[in-house]
Formats: structure tokens, sequence, C-alpha cells
């Protein structure tokens, strides 16, 4: 690592102003800052944090967070296609090296557009490439169909840091979550292959590897299937073991089926200070809540309304957006307080929407967005009712 640094700095001079590579001044900036800690501290006015932890190394805690779902996912996917093929025996390493495969070429394509518009841009604008989509990137693959195919994928992902992202100025400026655009972009545009109807389970071998579904598969994720039941009795027959849910072994997309593995994530973000553990909370208890009210007034018209609401803590992605899309700082709520009742609606709203709108049966993608949007406004309620509160409390003190 010396002997790369020594030679980072040797040609260092060559993209400094008046080098004859200075117009990619950004790009060798954004290789030395991945690859070794800043030598200076921030010179910019106003700036609160003097050390050496950039924000690279922030992206990379939340990318090892995401690792044991990461790791998971290449299991599960594996899992899934030999049930779909009709095995028997479930050999750990070809399952891993399978779900490996599939998954490869989806974190490739989704790295390479969207650093690829980065880099045009940090060059364009004649700033430092911006590191939010380090995480941007692992995500979006981890919240879509394994099977998504890749040019889909680059359009969606295209899309959503230019327009989300980009047009806002960049990393840190975004309203909205840019991975969650990128879904929502394929669930409207591509509903065939993102709906909870559609296929969530790979039938076809990988690169030659793997086998073929039997005819009559179908790789609905629980949510998909339930959504469409007419009673009561199919709903228990459809619902998995809540042990087999907690674990992970259903399908879905490839990150989000296990919550074992978010919770581990959970811990990670919430010890080393990378999260929220009141939107974390509340979003949770506001889902549990909102799902004992659903489930106590069933109705075969929402079916989704027959199972509890520790199922549907389990079930689709709610864990996962709770833990790692809800808790963005950026387009998450920022004052305390408003951190616990943005995180509360996102619970609720992501409960209400998939239990009575069959069309949406994975409803935490659209809570989360859709809080996106009122969380400045949140703020601004909380900042003005604290400023009002003083305002009496100023008051009071005169006249006393």
């Amino acid at each position: 690592m010396k002997g790369l640094k020594k030679q980072l700095e040797r040609i260092k001079p060559h993209f400094m102003p008046g080098g004859k590579l200075s117009s990619l001044r950004s790009v060798y900036d954004g290789f030395e800052t991945f690859l070794f800690t800043p030598n200076e501290t921030a010179g910019v006015k106003g700036a609160h944090i003097h050390d050496a932890n950039d924000s690279k190394r922030t992206m990379i805690i939340v990318v090892l967070a995401l690792l044991p779902c990461f790791i998971f996912g290449m299991y599960n996917t594996g899992y899934q296609h030999w049930i779909a093929t009709g095995a028997s025996e479930f050999p750990f390493w070809d399952l891993m090296l399978y779900g490996f495969l599939a998954v490869l070429p989806r974190v490739i394509v989704a790295y390479a557009v969207g650093l690829g518009i980065e880099f045009v841009v940090a060059q364009w604008r004649g700033e430092e490439i911006q590191e939010g989509f380090l995480v941007t990137g692992i995500l979006i693959p981890m919240i879509c169909p394994v099977d998504i195919p890749l040019w889909m994928l680059a359009v969606a992902t295209a899309f959503s840091v230019i327009f989300v992202k980009e047009v806002f100025g960049g990393t840190g400026f975004n309203i909205l979550n840019v991975a969650l655009v990128t879904r929502a972009f394929l669930f409207f545009a591509y509903p065939r292959q993102m709906s909870g109807d559609s296929v969530f389970v790979p039938t076809e071998p990988m690169f030659g590897f793997g086998g073929k579904a039997v005819d009559g598969f179908t790789g609905a994720t629980p949510l998909g299937e339930i959504s469409t039941a007419t009673s009561q009795e199919q709903v228990a027959n459809i619902t998995a073991d809540w042990y087999d849910a907690f674990i992970g072994l259903i399908p879905g997309s490839f990150g989000e089926t296990s919550t074992l593995c978010i919770l581990i994530g959970a811990a990670i973000l919430l010890f080393t200070g990378m999260a929220s553990w009141k939107v974390m909370l509340s979003a949770f208890a506001g889902g549990l809540a909102m799902g004992a009210v659903v489930h106590a007034f069933p109705s075969a018209t929402y079916p989704v309304s027959y199972i509890s609401a520790f199922d549907q803590m389990l079930y689709g992605g709610f864990a996962f957006a709770v833990v790692f899309m809800a808790t963005d700082p950026v387009t998450g709520a920022r004052t305390e307080t408003g951190k616990w009742i943005y995180g509360a609606l996102v619970g609720v709203m992501a409960i209400l929407i998939r239990s009575y709108n069959s069309g949406y049966p994975e409803g935490a993608m659209l809570a989360v967005l859709l809080m996106n949007v009122f969380a400045p406004l949140i703020d601004y309620c909380v900042v003005q009712a604290n400023v009002s509160r003083r305002l009496r409390r100023a008051k009071t003190s005169v006249r006393s």
C-alpha cells in the first residue's frame, strides 16, 4: 500500500491546476480519497467536522452493514432456484455460486451507470466526485428482483441519478431516496417485472449453472400471493412459516428477505452512529400498531388484513426499508422530534398501502418516498412549535 501511495503522490502534480491532466483532477481525487485517508481537513468556512473521516468512510460503514443481507441474498437466490427446479438436495456452495452469478451483473451495471454519470457530472462541473453512490449502487440490485433485465436496471438507474440527484446538486441535495426512486421507476414503467404477481425467483440457469424450473412453478412473493387470495383459508395456506420468513428463506427482492440479517445491519448502523434509533424504533412501532388495527378488522376484500402485525414486519421489504432507507439522513427528518413523527408515519403508511391496495402489495417503497416529500414539512412544523412555545414562555416571564 505504501508503494501505491508513493505512485499516486508521484503522478499527483499532473492532475493539479497547470498539469497536463488537470481536467481529470476530480477523477484522481476520487480514487485517492477512496483508497487512502485524506491528508487535509475541511477548509470550507462553517465546516463542523475536522478529522480524517470523510464521507467515503461513512458510506463504507453502511456498505458493511449491508453485507449480511447481501451474502444471505446470494444463498437465498440459489435456494429458491433449487426449489423451483424441484431439487431435494441443496449444496451450500452451489447455491452461493448461483446467487453470486445472478447478482454480480446487476451490481456491475448499477455501479457502472451510476458512477459513470457521477464521474461525467463531476468533470463537467469541475467538482470532486461525490460518494453517495457507493451505497446506492449496492442498494439498487438488493431491492430489485434478481431476474430483472440488465437494460431495465440501467435505464432506471440513469433516470434516478440524473433527475433525482444531479439536477438537485448531487449528493446531499436530493429530496428523495435515489435507490427507491430506481425501484419506483421500474415498478411503474415495467410492472410485469416488478409487481407482486411477477416471478421473483430466477427460473433459468445462470451462465449455464443451475437448472430449469419445473412446469407450473410460480415464484411470487408471499405478499404478492396473499394480495390475490379470496379467503382466510387461502391466506393461511400461503403464509410462510414465521421462522423461514424471519431467516429469509422466502421469495423476494435479492437483499430484503432476511429480517435477521437486516437486524444485524441495524445493530452495526446504530453502534457506529450511522443511523437514528428514533426513526427505526418509531417506524417499527407504527407498523406494528397499524398492523394490529388492520388485523382487528379483517376482510376478504383486503386479504392482507388476515395476516398478523408480526407477519407484516417479516414479509416484503418493510424491515429493509425501515433500517436502510427511512434512516437516510439526507431525505429524512432532521429534528429530533421530527424523527419520531417521520418514522411512525413511515410504518403506518407502509402497512396501510400494502393492506388496502392490492395493486401495491409492497407498501414500504411508496411509504418512504411519500414521507421523504413530507420530511421538510415535519421539520418545519416541529421548529415552529418550538418557536411558539418559547415565545409563550418569554411572554409569561415578562408579565411575571
